[in-house]
């Protein structure tokens, strides 16, 4: 599953990084209650560094899920605040090539780095061997994408808040498509959390 919180105009934070208020009240409940229903959620290095989360549910009741970041180059200082809460494990994905780091207490499983980095599903199986099996894949963009154009996607929920950014990065990026014949056109169904609208994509 994968869940992304946009603005009106599809976009997750501003030209400067600024993505703290990109969802209302009522989609930041709806996502802490999808991290209270897994057992692993997933960022990319580029969030951890744009708005270092904790990660944790704390606006609903549930337990924490396992905090799993990929780092494929080795770019995380070790600063930051998931490595120091004590709370929840974390699991840290690095390229067999970069430079092994300490991170706090933080579990470091290194995988096959390609061109365009380390395989989505390469990353399931070693959660899985790990007895990870509901997984939630938070952000960035292209960390949803790389889950999502591999097929590893069953769910997917857009939470739209009523705002316009007018400028910054996309909830999704995917290759590109000539025809809108080739969109992906999955099952949806719509729902009124409140201050936002969601939008409960299913593929396959």
């Amino acid at each position: 599953m994968a869940q992304v919180g946009q603005s009106l105009d599809g976009r997750i934070a501003t030209l400067s990084g600024d993505a703290r208020d990109v969802s209302g009240p009522d989609g930041l409940a709806h996502l802490h209650r999808c991290r209270a229903l897994t057992d692993a959620v997933i960022v990319g290095e580029g969030t951890m560094q744009a708005d270092d989360p904790s990660l944790s549910v704390y606006l609903v009741e549930g337990e924490h899920p396992v905090r799993v970041i990929i780092d494929c180059h080795a770019r995380l200082s070790g600063e930051e605040k998931l490595f120091q809460d004590g709370g929840a494990p974390v699991i840290v994905i690095q390229g067999e090539h970069a430079e092994r780091k300490t991170l706090g207490n933080a579990d470091i499983i290194s995988l096959p780095a390609h061109p365009n980095g380390i395989d989505a599903r390469d990353i399931l199986a070693a959660l899985h061997a790990r007895g990870l099996r509901r997984i939630l894949v938070e952000g960035g963009a292209r960390t949803i994408a790389r889950f999502l154009d591999a097929g590893l996607v069953d769910r997917l929920h857009v939470a739209i808040s009523p705002i316009i950014i007018g400028a910054g990065p996309a909830g999704i990026i995917l290759p590109p498509i000539d025809k809108l014949s080739d969109a992906r056109r999955p099952s949806t169904e719509v729902y009124d959390l409140g201050s936002d609208i969601l939008f409960d994509c299913r593929f396959g």
